[in-house]
């Protein structure tokens, strides 16, 4: 009985989390006249004190003796850092130079670009359907190049980025909140140096814009940190296929926010493109369903198997 509420609430968390990414591209723009590399640092410094201070609240440090012990570990959040700060840095300039649609399809074709990536560095064996699925995606990513004239590079460095840091973090095998705050540890300095450089040459925008900007800059912290608690807290109780399904919403709103709030063209070629990126999606969604299906009943056998046997 104490299952279904908890699948709710981990959905719930699910939806939030994945709904709130989707909703970025409206934030990042409210932090102009401030450029994308100043509200990188601001969001990595301020992302470190929102996560050091829910680990207090909790009173979880023990975590760090563990951590520090484990110099393959560090090395690998290391490199986690630097992948999230491509991927994050390259989202807030596409957001704020008008290529809201790109980065969505950064996000949509990213989970075609996870299982490319199974194939090409663990030698995974794809079925037909998974093929298919790629296949289409990369006839899409040949026929936005059409489009735009130019690789598709917003959106192939997001969804590259992102893939790799996925890697990273499942070879890391850290929690959620304490390998954040290692990254943006790893961060700080880095960070902190840009800002301080920024003040002293007179180019910073922080406390120069008025409290309301000061605020935005110190909230970047905390829409960062937000949904991935929320995300974290889902991803305990609900399964990786719905996980798979709830993904989903974050580039359905980034591409609205585009097309409906930031007005951006959308050229018949582009409209094209972006089906056959859906349509590889749709395949590989109803592969993903069917084989967890599958998977689901060979277990429930192989569980009545012996109590077959017995009687």
């Amino acid at each position: 009985m104490g299952y279904m509420p908890d699948l709710r609430r981990g959905v719930f968390f699910g939806i939030a989390a994945y709904t709130m990414w989707g909703l970025f591209p409206l934030y990042w723009p409210l932090l102009k006249p401030s450029g994308a590399v100043e509200i990188l640092a601001h969001r990595m410094v301020w992302s470190l004190v929102v996560v050091v201070a829910v680990l207090a609240l909790r009173k979880h440090w023990s975590w760090i003796k563990e951590i520090v012990r484990q110099p393959r570990k560090l090395a690998l959040l290391t490199l986690a850092a630097i992948l999230v700060t491509v991927n994050w840095g390259t989202y807030i300039y596409a957001v704020n130079s008008g290529h809201v649609v790109e980065s969505a399809l950064g996000y949509f074709i990213n989970p075609l670009v996870n299982v490319l990536f199974g194939v090409l560095l663990l030698r995974e064996r794809l079925r037909p359907l998974q093929w298919a699925a790629v296949g289409f995606g990369a006839l899409a990513v040949l026929v936005l190049t059409f489009d735009y004239g130019r690789l598709p590079w917003v959106a192939l460095t997001l969804a590259v980025s992102f893939g790799v840091y996925g890697l990273v973090k499942k070879k890391a095998n850290v929690a959620a909140t304490e390998s954040l705050a290692v990254e943006t540890l790893v961060l700080l300095l880095p960070a902190l140096g840009y800002l301080g450089f920024l003040q002293v040459a007179g180019q910073g925008t922080f406390g120069e814009q008025g409290p309301g900007h000061a605020l935005l800059l110190v909230g970047a912290g905390l829409i960062t940190a937000v949904p991935l608690l929320c995300f974290g807290a889902a991803a305990i109780s609900v399964p990786l296929s719905t996980i798979g399904l709830l993904q989903y919403i974050a580039p359905v709103l980034q591409f609205a926010c585009g097309v409906l709030i930031a007005k951006e063209v959308m050229p018949s070629s582009r409209w094209i493109g972006f089906s056959i990126v859906w349509l590889a999606l749709a395949v590989f969604t109803y592969d993903s369903l069917r084989a967890a299906r599958m998977t689901r009943t060979a277990r429930k056998a192989a569980m009545l198997q012996p109590e077959r046997s017995t009687t």
